[in-house]
């Protein structure tokens, strides 16, 4: 059997984890929401995929459950084209797992199973190019 050289074409939105290796998964959707409260501003980030076989994410819920206040990161949310180019990156500061919802599973079901997180961060910087 042949390796596919890019078996998850539709997951354009790469995201490094902000721990060394990245990036650590590609997401289908992404979309982020700035709030702004009083004179404190924040984001939180939305990310949708498929569920693939890739450890970094629940090492870092694992790290939350143990050490909840040092488990913020610096989080890379980059967008690639048809061609695999990069042609935006989003810088989330300060980022932390609001929410984590595990995908339903269904033997019978066709479906994909679709996992969602949620990131809250301090500060959202986009790059373009």
């Amino acid at each position: 059997m042949t390796a596919r050289p890019r078996p998850y074409s539709q997951f354009n939105f790469l995201i490094d984890l902000g721990v060394a290796g990245g990036p650590h998964a590609g997401f289908e959707k992404f979309s982020h929401i700035n709030k702004i409260t009083g004179l404190n501003k924040s984001t939180d980030v939305t990310l949708k995929r498929g569920v693939i076989g890739a450890s970094t994410l629940q090492d870092w819920l694992n790290q939350i459950k143990k050490a909840p206040q040092g488990a913020q990161r610096t989080v890379e949310v980059a967008q690639q084209d048809e061609q695999q180019r990069i042609v935006h990156r989003w810088t989330l500061s300060g980022a932390r797992i609001i929410k984590h919802t595990g995908p339903p599973l269904n033997a019978k079901g066709t479906e994909v199973a679709i996992e969602e997180l949620v990131l809250s961060g301090e500060r959202i910087k986009l790059k373009r190019g």
